[in-house]
Formats: C-alpha cells, structure tokens, sequence
C-alpha cells in the first residue's frame, strides 16, 4: 500500500503506545471489528496489505486470518479529525471477521428504536 508520510505521522497513539482500529467492509460498510494497532502493527498493515493488531491480552502481534483463514485484505486506510482513531476498508474474506463465527462482532443488538428523529 501506498501511504502518505504526512498522515501517518498525525496519528496519535493513546499512553499505552495503541490506537483503536475500526474495520469496515467496503462494500456494504458494515462495520466488522474494532481492535487495536501501535505503531509496528500500522507498519505491518500498510506494508502487507493485510490487517495486522496488537493484542493487549496476549501481548503479541496477530494478523487476522493467520489461524482461521479469515483473511482481511485492506482497500483504504483513514485517520479521524483527531487522529485518535484509524478506520480500515476491508475485503473480508472466509466466514467473517469475528472470532465466535459470526461475520461482523456487532451481531448482539441491545437497542433499537427510532431515536429522537433528528429534533437534538
């Protein structure tokens, strides 16, 4: 992947060295995961081409599919206002993103109605 040097110099990792990595599919932009990336992880994804996190209960570097062959293969790479926040554009390939088998982690709603209908 090509990434612009000035941009990935804006991103602001948190104390602990992460910063959270939001993965969308980009075709239906349904968001699939949120994990976590330091600044090695972010090198790998941009040099691969592959999503690559850093666990923070394992304490390791992983790459997504590795173990279940559920590859995420990155389209674009985007760095919110703040630079706090990563939100990666992804062909998911395999069953889904999610380690219980399911194809997004988001599959439990615990709410839904209709909101206040824009009236703030």
């Amino acid at each position: 992947m090509e990434a612009d040097p000035s941009i990935v110099g804006a991103v602001k990792f948190g104390d602990d060295g992460l910063v959270v990595a939001i993965v969308q599919d980009v075709v239906d932009k349904q968001v699939l995961m949120v994990a976590y990336m330091d600044e090695e992880a972010l090198r790998r994804t941009l040099e691969t081409g592959r999503t690559w996190f850093w666990s923070r209960s394992r304490q390791e570097y992983w790459q997504k599919g590795e173990t279940s062959g559920d590859r995420q293969f990155v389209r674009s790479v985007s760095i919110d206002c703040d630079g706090d926040a990563l939100l990666l554009e992804i062909d998911q390939h395999g069953r889904g993103a999610c380690h219980t088998g399911e194809r997004t982690c988001f599959f439990r709603t615990m709410a839904s109605g209709p909101g206040d209908g824009g009236q703030g």
